[in-house]
Parts: structure tokens; C-alpha cells; sequence
């Protein structure tokens, strides 16, 4: 498998513009992790942190269902990895967690995620309320967020990238 990454037109109307710098992130940290075994996925950046490249998945996975789902459409579809004994639950991984079921999760996660935000527009509020502040968000600020989340975490994995095999990259 080749990611492919593409940048939005400089020209694009908004929506399209928010929409095509989310899908760059996302393909961003699949091509972070692209040609690695589920071992060298699993490696922790340096201790005593757990951050992995498959944990960074399994959590944007936890991220896209939160925002997209949870708050955006109000579906209560409970947390994947994590859980109130274990809040950093997707990053705590074993040598039966694979990459096969980490990346399936998340598209899985990111195809929902694209399906309901085609319900709203840019400017409509969510349905469901974020679980701590209790504030609804338009679509709009739910994608400059998931951009900047990708954006952060992807500057994350070009480090645990590094550290596992040498390849660095834009």
C-alpha cells in the first residue's frame, strides 16, 4: 500500500479547503506508519512515554468517533480502547493488538466521521454536547480542530517514525 497525499487547491472554497487539509492529515499519519511490522508499530518513542505509532492511530480512532460521532450526531457509541479505569487506553498496547485491527478501526471511524459531517453545514451546531465543557460546535470549528489534532500528532510520528527505523519526511 502507497499512501497518496494530496494538498487542497489554493483556490478551493472553503468547505472543500477544511475537508482536503483533514483527509492530508489522515493520509499523513497512514503513510507515517506504511512498510512497518505491528512489533515496530507498537515501539514506543522513548521512555518512560507509551506514545507509539499504532497508539497515535488507535487514539485519532478514539478522536474522529468522539467529535464526529458523539458530539456531532449525539450517537453514544462508547469508547473503543480507553475507559474510565483506563483513560489512555489506546496507548497501552500488548503483543496481541495489530496493526491490521488498529487501521481498520480507525477507517472505519473516518468513513463515519465523513458520512455525518455530509449531514451539516459548516455553520450548523452539533446535536450531542462535548462530554466536559457541555458547548455544541459547528462543523466547521470540529474540522479546524481535527486539523490541528492531526497536525500535532503527525509531528509526533515523524519523531517515533525516526526513532524505529531512520525515515524522515515531510
Amino acid at each position: 500500500m502507497t499512501t497518496e497525499r494530496r494538498e487542497p487547491a489554493t483556490n478551493a472554497d472553503e468547505r472543500t479547503m477544511l475537508e482536503g487539509w483533514l483527509e492530508y492529515h489522515r493520509q499523513t499519519l497512514a503513510w507515517k506508519c506504511e512498510g512497518l511490522t505491528d512489533a515496530q508499530l507498537r515501539t514506543a518513542s522513548v521512555e518512560p512515554s507509551e506514545l507509539s505509532l499504532m497508539g497515535l492511530v488507535r487514539h485519532m480512532a478514539e478522536v474522529e468517533r468522539g467529535w464526529f460521532r458523539k458530539v456531532l450526531v449525539n450517537d453514544e457509541a462508547g469508547p473503543i480502547w480507553f475507559s474510565d479505569a483506563d483513560p489512555d487506553g489506546e496507548f497501552h498496547l500488548t503483543e496481541a493488538d495489530t496493526w491490521e485491527e488498529a487501521y481498520g478501526t480507525w477507517q472505519s471511524e473516518i468513513e463515519a466521521a465523513r458520512r455525518n459531517a455530509a449531514r451539516f453545514g459548516l455553520d450548523d451546531l452539533s446535536e450531542g454536547k462535548h462530554r466536559r465543557t457541555g458547548e455544541r460546535y459547528n462543523l466547521r470549528w470540529l474540522y479546524t480542530h481535527m486539523i490541528e489534532e492531526y497536525a500535532r500528532h503527525n509531528g509526533h510520528a515523524d519523531l517515533i517514525r525516526e526513532r524505529v527505523d531512520g525515515a524522515t519526511g515531510d
